[in-house]
């Protein structure tokens, strides 16, 4: 009885570690969610792992973009296996004895990893159980000092190097009848999927050396909408990108609401129509009418810093901020380097996104002379060439880490920009925390312009609803 209530007890802390672990990440997991997960285990086979994660899922996880670092966590706090699993043990029992890290295993790994992977179905559970393989022997790194982890699967995936198995793949796919390109797609997305096993079982194995929370604070990263812009990946970006636009819808919707309930509050009444609808109710208005107000939009010009160190940022900021063009009255976008080049044009309504950011990263040749940024040519030039852009009415925002490589900030430049403007916002995709440190001009432009820190998705929702009004 003492046992059954000591591993009760042990399963609740786990499960309210991954919770905070959770919440840690940027999933806002609620008391009744939590309540309502218990309840939903009571409702499944605890032995069957997969029915038991979609429970916790369906409970938990309000957006699909937090699914990515739910099954992370979940596979922290609740591992499939431990150690090298069972099927090694049974192995070393079997009289075989643990492989070893050398040349002629290495060579025999990647011979059966590739044929895994060329198989025309391929078998998932296998690829798994050769990911735990892959870490457990090439991956290991016993007699590490204190504080450092014994399991790394950036060394596993240096030795194996299985993108080197591309070619190999391509081929045998090919000769299975798949044309080239589709080929090539596959293979890559199917080194992809195996490269992200070898992560996940390396976190696991860190996750039972040093426990859960370790992980879940270091190695584990927050879900897409949190994530930063500047420490995105590729797989990362081609997540941003698929939300870009479902993101801006909600996001359009939600203001249209919005501004549907304003001009409730605040329209003029119109006491004709409300006197008229009174004779229904034998002189008592109990409906009022109000005249209609057309509701305020306004004119958007985006000035955007394109260098190598905040591309990304710029990207999907723009991208983002054209989503939602019906929300502005005008748009109009400047990119630059350290010289201004206009691409509105390449905001069509109803291209793809793929193919908008491609044209953006060509485009980036014309907004650089000599390659280094200048924020301080940049504002000077905007005002010989494009100052028309600008009126009364218009909302400036420049987009940038403000990091100018110690060249002339040109502020008064800068003060008549937004001098001539509505109202000017500066986003920054650094933290606030790195603002003025080495040539970081951001202290000095943020006396001018009103600095916004935006890291991420969440953050830059935040800010174009507020921009919206």
């Amino acid at each position: 009885m003492s046992t059954e209530r000591s591993d009760a007890s042990g399963l609740l802390e786990r499960h309210l570690a991954f919770v905070e672990a959770l919440r840690g990440a940027g999933l806002s997991v609620s008391l009744a969610e939590d309540i309502d997960s218990l309840a939903a285990l009571g409702a499944v086979r605890w032995g069957n792992r997969a029915m038991v994660r979609d429970a916790f899922a369906a409970t938990m996880v309000k957006k699909q973009a937090q699914r990515t670092t739910f099954d992370a966590l979940f596979d922290v706090y609740f591992p499939a296996m431990v150690g090298n699993g069972a099927g090694a043990e049974e192995g070393d029992e079997a009289g075989d004895g643990p492989v070893r890290d050398n040349a002629s295993a290495l060579v025999d790994f990647r011979d059966r990893l590739a044929e895994a992977l060329e198989a025309s179905q391929v078998d998932e559970a296998e690829l798994r159980r050769m990911a735990a393989e892959m870490v457990g022997v090439f991956g290991a790194m016993p007699g590490r000092g204190p504080g450092l982890s014994s399991w790394s699967a950036y060394t596993a995936l240096q030795r194996v190097a299985p993108q080197e198995l591309v070619d190999r793949l391509v081929a045998g796919l090919m000769g299975e009848g798949a044309d080239e390109e589709d080929a090539r797609r596959r293979a890559n997305r199917r080194i992809g999927s195996f490269t992200a096993m070898v992560e996940d079982d390396a976190r696991r194995r860190i996750a039972e050396e040093k426990g859960p929370d370790h992980v879940a604070e270091v190695a584990v990263r927050p879900s897409i909408d949190k994530l930063a812009f500047m420490a995105a990946r590729r797989g990362d970006l081609e997540e941003m990108r698929k939300e870009i636009f479902p993101l801006a819808r909600r996001l359009a919707t939600r203001l249209a609401k919005e501004q549907h309930s304003r001009h409730a509050r605040t329209a003029p009444l119109d006491f004709r129509r409300t006197v008229r609808a009174s004779i229904a109710t034998g002189g008592v208005p109990i409906t009022t009418h109000h005249r209609p107000k057309r509701p305020h939009r306004t004119d958007l010009v985006v000035l955007c810093d394109v260098s190598g160190s905040v591309a990304n940022f710029a990207q999907f900021t723009l991208l983002f901020v054209f989503a939602l063009r019906e929300v502005f009255q005008s748009m109009r976008a400047f990119t630059f380097i350290d010289h201004v080049h206009e691409v509105t044009g390449h905001f069509r309504p109803g291209a793809d996104p793929v193919d908008v950011l491609t044209d953006l990263a060509a485009a980036t040749s014309h907004a650089a002379l000599w390659g280094r940024t200048n924020y301080g040519r940049a504002f000077t030039k905007f005002e010989e060439n494009h100052l028309d852009a600008l009126t009364s009415k218009t909302t400036l925002l420049i987009l940038g880490d403000a990091r100018s490589n110690y060249s002339d900030l040109h502020e008064d430049a800068l003060r008549r920009l937004t001098g001539s403007v509505k109202r000017t916002f500066w986003l920054n995709p650094e933290h606030e925390r790195n603002w003025g440190t080495g040539d970081s001009a951001a202290p000095a432009y943020g006396e001018i312009v009103r600095m916004i820190e935006c890291r991420n998705l969440n953050q830059l929702s935040e800010f174009v609803h507020d921009l919206a009004w």
